[in-house]
């Protein structure tokens, strides 16, 4: 078996992101605490964000709009300006949020650098990602970069043609089911899971478990090991 290249995914795959998430989430909750209990409040959130991610994609930024619309739909079009403006002030806080990889990440990119090419590709938004890329001191070891708008099998077919040997001889590396995982497999590459703590409902989706193609991994620090071990049955 021949592996060139090695697709990996950024938040929650390299670093904390949706831990993050869930913190404004729970701030939220508690502006919005006089309009409806926990369950309601994120309920219409999500709703929310789910209609919006066509207009303003991944990220913080189209979630801190969401949150907006949310509240001036809790509140009857009249949400007061100082929510308005703790939402904002949230918003801010994750965009300027430290970047803290995960455990192994840097060995393990370290040494899968030194005879593959290792390509983030990642959705959400550009400069937030870029930002977050820069602190993690990472990106020396990427031989390229693609922030993209979705992920799909032709995304990856893409990419991988772009910046690899095509599909077949490449490995997608990330924590979301639905986007690293399956599309990976349908454009004919191999596709690693490593789940992170918690997971955007969104992203759920189940394990394709008869796909020979398919792994599940522990934690990132196993994936030199995998890597080698599929290249050793060759």
């Amino acid at each position: 078996m021949t592996i060139t290249t090695i697709g990996l995914d950024a938040d929650d795959t390299l670093w904390h992101n949706e831990t993050i998430f869930r913190l404004t989430h729970d701030r939220f909750v508690e502006l919005l605490a006089e309009h409806g209990d926990r369950e309601h409040i994120e309920t219409r959130l999500s709703a929310t964000e789910q209609r919006n991610l066509r207009l303003y994609g991944y990220g913080v930024k189209g979630f801190t709009l969401s949150m907006i619309e949310t509240a001036m739909e809790l509140t009857g079009g009249e949400a007061p300006a100082a929510v308005v403006r703790e939402i904002l002030a949230a918003g801010r806080e994750m965009l300027s949020h430290p970047v803290e990889t995960l455990p192994g990440v840097d060995e393990a990119l370290a040494a899968l650098s030194e005879n593959h090419r290792l390509v983030l590709i990642t959705k959400g938004d550009l400069m937030d990602q870029e930002r977050k890329l820069a602190a993690s001191g990472l990106g020396d070891l990427f031989a390229a970069v693609e922030i993209v708008s979705e992920k799909h099998a032709h995304t990856y077919d893409r990419v991988f043609n772009r910046h690899g040997t095509g599909a077949a001889e490449a490995v997608m590396v990330g924590n979301s089911m639905r986007s690293d995982v399956l599309p990976a497999l349908q454009a004919g590459a191999w596709a690693v899971h490593i789940p992170y703590a918690v997971t955007w409902a969104h992203e759920l989706a189940d394990a394709p478990e008869d796909d020979p193609r398919f792994a599940a991994l522990e934690s990132i620090g196993d994936l030199p090991g995998w890597i080698q071990a599929r290249i050793g049955q060759a």
